[in-house]
């Protein structure tokens, strides 16, 4: 058992239990549970919804008096993010293959994502909050304090009490995880918190950071982000233009917003159209962007302006306007513990913490559109220069930016520091003492040519997880497990079975 100050958690309260078959013969069981909001503080009057699903074979035995199984080992999926919830298990690409292999598969949704206790901008506003959240405090620090209870540690708490009540009568108590990106963040949490309820964990493109700040992460990634713009230019030569003119187009609309209204009510700026190079991690990511692109570009030269369907397509591919968890609690998932030291961006020290991502890019001349509208017209006045996309960092103008977001930015402000006060009594997210006495069966894949997560940093972490199994490839993007699930799923057996020397 971990060496934190860890709750003592109860069982989840079972809410309902409601069952069916889908085609492919899949019995699907549907779970409401009912959790604490604050672990550490259980007896406190708020408390929320979790949501999952289980799914088993739906077996029909020759026999009708020799039912089938259930008291499968549980193999529990951990969705990337943060702020994203699971979809249905018929068509997630996990579950036939994990079925296959004699698991039952959990798709627990994370709290605030999916249908538990779903985050928006409707259910954060600060009249809505629980009257027990930081009493008397102003508004920000109150939606901070309530996000704050959103991070890894707290999903680890849920998931905890979860098992607590699903194997409580079962002769197995431990149950396997398979974390994807943050997911991996998730359950190394889970490995330093109660690694005695765990059989296995896999881990594909997630091992997480644990002995580096934020700031730290960001310069290894925008240096990736580099590579993967000079990558997309490459290929698509004729797109240095077209992102220009498309660039040219949205700054001056509007001289004074220097943007143009999306059709759900937001606004496009250079800097989100920008963040659609976060595709660029992703199998196919560069054509996907480069399709976009040419749509854009198309409607410039048909019709001079860029059309309704356009721009949902647009503001479809902006991961944090329907997210909000994705853009308010970023940052945040870096902060392991409270930083100990300054963090260094080339040979300058970061003079304060916050919003690490903007000050790490707006030090990278390619990355200068980040500086403000003026330098996105001396770079758009200057026709040779490509300009760079971004790519999973969360920027303060992708807030401010935002109708809809936009009354958060000062809770984003908070949040976004890990000297914030709303940290001040943040429990660290992990705990290297019982990662190097691990005992756990690890298996993680790590890819390479990884955009979101360092592949150095996540073999300075492998270091850390004794007896951990990595397999690293260069291969496959970020996103495999989704686009390429036979070929990683068959990689993580393996390494399971010890067919990979």
């Amino acid at each position: 058992m971990s060496n934190l100050n860890l709750p003592d958690l109860a069982p989840a309260e079972l809410v309902s239990r409601t069952s069916h078959v889908v085609p492919g013969q899949l019995h699907i069981t549907e779970l409401f549970f009912r959790v604490p909001l604050d672990h550490h503080n259980p007896s406190s009057r708020p408390r929320i919804t979790l949501f999952g699903r289980l799914v088993r074979k739906n077996e029909r035995p020759v026999d009708p008096s020799k039912p089938s199984p259930t008291n499968l080992p549980y193999l529990v999926y951990l969705e990337g993010g943060p702020g994203f919830g699971n979809r249905q298990p018929q068509h997630h690409p996990l579950t036939s293959a994990a079925l296959a292999r004699g698991y039952q598969v959990l798709y627990l949704d994370y709290r605030g994502t999916g249908l538990s206790t779903p985050v928006d901008v409707y259910t954060i506003a600060p009249e809505r909050l629980p009257a027990e959240i930081a009493p008397g405090e102003e508004d920000a620090v109150r939606v901070a304090t309530y996000l704050s209870l959103f991070r890894a540690d707290s999903i680890v708490h849920d998931l905890e009490a979860v098992r607590l009540y699903l194997t409580q009568y079962a002769e197995n108590k431990k149950w396997s995880l398979l974390g994807q990106s943050f997911g991996g963040f998730v359950a190394t949490t889970y490995l330093s918190y109660y690694p005695s309820s765990l059989a296995e964990v896999f881990i594909t493109g997630g091992l997480p950071p644990i002995k580096r700040t934020a700031h730290e992460v960001y310069t290894r990634t925008f240096a990736t982000l580099r590579k993967r713009n000079e990558a997309y230019y490459k290929k698509f030569p004729e797109d240095v233009k077209r992102v220009r003119r498309i660039a040219s187009f949205i700054h001056n609309s509007d001289p004074t917003t220097h943007s143009i209204p999306l059709p759900a009510g937001g606004r496009l700026t250079v800097p989100g159209f920008l963040a659609l190079g976060i595709a660029f991690g992703t199998h196919g990511g560069l054509d996907e962007v480069h399709n976009t692109v040419l749509r854009m570009d198309t409607d410039l030269e048909i019709f001079g302006f860029l059309t309704r369907g356009t721009l949902a397509a647009v503001e479809a591919g902006i991961a944090w306007e329907g997210h909000p968890i994705y853009a308010l609690l970023h940052e945040c998932i870096y902060f392991a513990n409270p930083p100990t030291r300054r963090a260094e961006v080339g040979e300058e020290e970061v003079p304060e913490p916050g919003w690490a991502a903007y000050q790490v890019g707006a030090l990278d001349p390619h990355f200068s559109w980040l500086r403000g509208d003026e330098a996105i017209s001396s770079l758009l006045s200057s026709p040779e220069t490509p300009l760079y996309f971004s790519g999973e960092m969360i920027f303060p103008i992708h807030i401010s930016s935002s109708p809809s977001l936009s009354p958060f930015l000062g809770a984003a402000n908070l949040l976004s520091n890990p000297r914030s006060p709303i940290f001040s009594s943040a429990f660290p997210l992990y705990d290297p003492g019982q990662l190097s006495n691990n005992r756990v069966p690890v298996y993680a894949l790590s890819y390479i040519e990884d955009m979101y997560v360092d592949i150095s940093f996540a073999r300075e972490t492998a270091s850390m997880i004794k007896g951990i199994k990595v397999l690293e490839t260069n291969g496959f993007y970020h996103d495999a497990v989704r686009s390429r699930a036979e070929e990683v799923l068959g990689l993580l057996w393996r390494l399971r079975d010890d067919e990979v020397d």
